[in-house]
């Protein structure tokens, strides 16, 4: 099955860290602090040129690590990604060819869906996890609250406007096995390359289900 391994992936800890990489030489100390923390799922995005030598990097030298890709958009994207070392894939959406690019790459592919029909989609293709995004603008928590009952086959992980505030109300809910949020590695926290306050926030992203 192409999302088997997903689950052990997602239920890892109850926050995905979404990073994004300027600077190659972060990738390794911000990752290994996002470990340290007990994040240890990371979806490094290619929305920069560093993305992939991120990921490289990340694969192959951080322990613990479990290096994923996001905003996957085209299949070369996919397989460049599987090739550097991504055990899974977020896309902000599900279109077929880029569908079936994921499920061939060898990667656990997390699709993302908006709608009710886009869930269903997925659903007739078999999968079991989809990615809701952007959480808050389509809905938030309550949307999800809403769709648990009539599309049970799928369970999220929201991601778009996710911080520490509203993350519990997606917790909570049934059909929700984590979320996505990039509260712990802010933009200022990387310049600084303060990888302590990294951690710091990474650890009280990882506590965020005990304390619901």
């Amino acid at each position: 099955m192409f999302q088997s391994g997903l689950d052990k992936i997602l239920t890892l800890a109850p926050v995905v860290p979404v990073v994004i990489i300027d600077d190659i030489e972060d990738a390794v100390p911000l990752a290994r602090a996002l470990v340290a923390g007990g994040l240890k799922a990371i979806e490094v995005t290619l929305r920069t040129a560093a993305g992939l030598e991120a990921i490289r990097r990340i694969a192959g030298e951080v322990e613990n690590a479990v290096a994923g890709v996001g905003t996957v958009l085209t299949a070369d994207q996919a397989a460049q990604a599987a090739k550097a070392g991504a055990r899974f894939a977020v896309a902000p959406g599900a279109t077929p060819k880029l569908l079936e690019a994921l499920e061939q790459s060898g990667m656990a592919p997390l699709p993302g869906i908006a709608t009710a029909s886009e869930a269903m989609a997925l659903i007739e293709r078999g999968y079991h996890y989809a990615k809701f995004f952007p959480a808050e603008p389509s809905g938030g928590a309550a949307f999800l609250s809403a769709i648990a009952s009539p599309l049970p086959q799928l369970t999220f992980c929201p991601t778009g406007g996710i911080n520490p505030g509203n993350a519990p109300n997606y917790l909570r809910l049934p059909n929700v096995v984590c979320v996505g949020g990039s509260w712990m590695v802010k933009v200022e926290l990387i310049k600084a390359k303060n990888w302590a306050g990294v951690e710091g926030a990474a650890r009280g992203a990882a506590a965020l289900r005990a304390a619901i």
